[in-house]
């Protein structure tokens, strides 16, 4: 799951047009070869992967008729660089993506659901007309949440979201922030960083009309984006190689010389690296050791989704919380039924995807004893709303989802080299891995070139 935020990109510069290599073809990749291709520069993009996508991509099989992605997202109204890229390459928000206003709620209703309009007003109007929650409970989170606004969402960079919030009341840290933090920064409370986390607060709890806004995705992930920019970049005369791994970077007096895979070694003015961390940090380490050790020093943490089939079941809203403890790991649950074009793909009719970020416990336990821990939790949190008990359809792990975002973490900066640039959602700056994590970041590595 996902949760990211606004802020500035800066406006395009004019740029002299040369070659431009991009290393990665995820979403941060993608997003440097459609910037730069939009600049004028002639663009060859390798991806080591038989697809493209990276870590947000549709699966090369089906599961009875229903196409799979290998993980759930979702964006928010505040991911504007993805907005703004999924208009530019031919993409309506509307036919990919349905927009509601930010609910957090269980199956019985109880929870955060923040109405539409300004900010602030919303956010008092969501939390005193919230469920489930008692008056002081209510008048706790809005005297922490007024504080945190009062420092302008800053705090000490070696805070945890746990020590952030210990004064808060044990039903609030357990049913909303905990779930919140891990489900925005895929990082337990106790470990994450509180200022990151204030950040995702303040731009999508307070960045104006609609920031707030769950953006579902309608379509697979491969849909959403990654197949419409692959086919805008090459009626562009951009050249994609998928299957072909960068084997070496090598610095000449005009630029950079790539060996790939299955092609003869090419020479380009700029590189834009949109590579996963390890494989950035193997190229570049010859000429930017120091850099190198930075990205090969993230930590990562998994996380897993199980795709349950319920079929009659429906959900509430799209999109519930579930409540995490002991024997019961999942955070959310999504309703493909409701998702998914019913005329399309009626086979998503009755498919449940349950996610759990933080997942390393449950890889180390094996993901059939997740599976199963999730079938019961199904059945005790949602109840009435399964017709029956629902069946297995798929377990998936991304084992390396993202980096774990602990208080302090020093990142590797966005300039490697001269002619060398960084994209992705792992590259230094204010917000946890995301969606437009890496879009920003492979926009701003073509304006940087």
């Amino acid at each position: 799951m996902e949760n990211q935020l606004a802020g500035t990109v800066r406006p395009a510069v004019a740029a002299v047009p040369g070659r431009v290599a991009v290393i990665g073809g995820g979403w941060a990749g993608l997003a440097a070869a459609v910037e730069a291709t939009a600049l004028g520069h002639a663009v060859t993009l390798y991806e080591m992967a038989p697809t493209l996508g990276g870590r947000a991509r549709r699966l090369p099989d089906a599961a009875d008729g229903l196409a799979l992605d290998n993980g759930q997202h979702i964006l928010i109204g505040a991911y504007s660089e993805t907005l703004r890229l999924l208009k530019l390459v031919g993409l309506e928000e509307a036919a990919v993506l349905q927009r509601l206003p930010l609910t957090l709620i269980d199956a019985q209703g109880r929870g955060l659901q923040l109405p539409r309009g300004p900010a602030l007003p919303s956010f008092l109007r969501g939390v005193i007309t919230a469920r489930g929650w008692s008056a002081r409970e209510r008048f706790a989170l809005l005297a922490a949440a007024s504080g945190w606004l009062l420092r302008g969402f800053r705090c000490a960079s070696a805070l945890s979201v746990a020590a952030l919030t210990a004064r808060l009341p044990v039903a609030l840290r357990r049913g909303l922030i905990e779930p919140l933090c891990v489900a925005a920064l895929n990082t337990p409370a106790d470990q994450a960083s509180a200022q990151v986390f204030l950040r995702v607060l303040r731009d999508a709890l307070f960045g104006g009309p609609g920031a707030s806004d769950l953006l579902l995705p309608r379509v697979d992930l491969s849909a959403l984006w990654p197949d419409a920019a692959a086919r805008w970049l090459r009626e562009r005369g951009a050249v994609l190689h998928t299957g072909h791994r960068v084997e070496t970077l090598q610095r000449e007096s005009t630029g950079w010389q790539l060996t790939a895979a299955g092609n003869a070694a090419q020479g380009f003015e700029r590189v834009l690296l949109a590579c996963s961390a390890v494989e950035a940090a193997r190229l570049v380490k010859p000429h930017a050791p120091q850099w190198s050790a930075l990205a090969e020093g993230l930590r990562h943490e998994p996380i897993v989704t199980v795709l349950l089939r319920a079929p009659g079941a429906r959900l509430p809203a799209p999109m519930l919380a579930l409540t995490p403890g002991g024997d019961m790991p999942a955070q959310y649950v999504f309703d493909l039924g409701q998702l998914r074009d019913g005329a399309r793909e009626p086979a998503a009719a009755g498919v449940l995807a349950f996610v759990i970020s933080g997942a390393a416990g449950c890889v180390e336990r094996g993901l059939d004893i997740t599976a199963r821990q999730v079938k019961r939790q199904a059945s005790a949190q949602l109840g009435a709303l399964l017709p029956g008990p629902p069946q297995l359809l798929r377990v998936l792990s991304e084992k390396r989802a993202t980096f774990l975002c602990t208080p302090g973490l020093q990142r590797p900066p966005a300039t490697v080299a001269d002619g060398l640039q960084a994209a992705g959602d792992y590259i230094d700056g204010p917000y946890p891995a995301t969606l437009e994590g890496a879009v920003r970041a492979g926009v701003a590595a073509a304006r940087a070139a």
